[in-house]
């Protein structure tokens, strides 16, 4: 199957156009004519080599929302037509137990990317979803209802259930109070779902003009971190607190914004490691977590949530030749809030 994108053909250098081929249909494969492609950061530390050794040619893009162009022959999930989703991984080994739970992102075997890897076969070099097709096993895609805007679904596929897992493993919902560390692509998908959830969401940032914003997204509270002397006046009742930054800051400030038995959970990667020292974590039973994106089953729940609760992502639409000048606004945070490449333009 030929296929056009967008490569990084090495580290560091400017993404080009790209041509190149996919598999044929297999049985039990479905053929996606790409609608939209979310760009996420971490589609820029791994084209940049910054998380260390790369495959290149590289095709990055794991935010895929698109049409059904065909299907295998034993396919039952999927007809020509539907509206599929298709997130940061598109295998696994099916065998362990993390697999057969629909915890496929700690697929023991390790997950297979979307990009950046290779298939299970070990030999083929999976490429990402900066393109006009793609193929991908039935079982690792997922439906989108129908009411919800494609451009804001893709970035869903990774930011969305980035966030919607760690708030429904820890059980966010009415009665809970829950902050969000940043507003950013990741930040404004967890105040739109602690929100919708239920839950008395705060948002705590450092950027005073996205008070806003938040507020529009469904924040109860806005608190500006700007002067971190603000986080000491702040009452210590939140049950769950999420970090969506991948700035260093002081996550003590926030562990102590916990109350009893609550829990802060990393969700950016920061360049270096946290510093936290025992008493603020044995004060209040604190817990310190982390959580990784979601299996197929939670992504399908969180998109059929987004379908009831009319929420995707706010996002920024742009043409594959302006991926480029993208990257750059993006890593100067200058966007709202996400960048999505309309690929029908590749």
């Amino acid at each position: 199957m030929k296929v056009k994108g967008y490569a990084v053909l090495e580290a560091n250098k400017d993404l080009v156009s790209f041509d190149f081929e996919r598999r044929e249909l297999r049985s039990d494969d479905i053929a996606l004519d790409i609608s939209f492609a979310g760009i996420c950061h971490s589609d820029i530390h791994q084209a940049r080599e910054e998380w260390g050794p790369a495959i290149f040619p590289m095709v990055p893009g794991h935010e895929i929302a698109g049409i059904v162009s065909a299907v295998g022959s034993d396919v039952t999930k999927f007809a020509v037509g539907d509206r599929v989703g298709v997130g940061v991984f598109i295998d696994s080994c099916r065998k362990c137990q993390p697999c057969k739970d629909g915890l496929q992102q700690y697929c023991t075997d390790g997950m297979t990317g979307t990009y950046n890897g290779y298939e299970r076969d070990g030999k083929t070099v999976a490429q990402g979803g900066y393109s006009n097709k793609f193929v991908i096993n039935q079982d690792y895609a997922v439906q989108i209802p129908a009411n919800l805007d494609l451009a804001g679904v893709a970035p869903l596929l990774c930011a969305g259930i980035t966030l919607y897992s760690p708030l429904k493993n820890w059980n966010a919902g009415p009665g809970k109070k829950v902050g969000i560390i940043g507003l950013g692509g990741l930040g404004h998908m967890g105040a739109k779902f602690a929100a919708a959830l239920g839950a008395h969401t705060t948002v705590f940032s450092h950027s005073p003009n996205k008070e806003a914003d938040a507020k529009a997204m469904g924040a109860h509270d806005f608190i500006v971190t700007k002067d971190p002397e603000v986080l000491k006046t702040t009452p210590a009742d939140f049950d769950l607190i999420l970090n969506t930054v991948s700035a260093d800051i002081n996550i003590e400030d926030y562990l102590r914004l916990l109350k009893l038995d609550g829990t802060l959970v990393v969700i950016g990667l920061p360049g270096k490691p946290y510093s936290v020292s025992a008493p603020t974590l044995l004060n209040g039973r604190r817990s310190l977590a982390g959580s990784m994106i979601g299996g197929i089953p939670q992504l399908q729940e969180m998109l059929n949530f987004c379908g009831e609760h009319n929420i995707v992502s706010d996002v920024e639409v742009i043409e594959p030749s302006y991926i480029n000048q993208a990257y750059e606004r993006t890593v100067a945070s200058d966007v709202k809030y996400r960048f999505v490449i309309e690929a029908s333009k590749f």
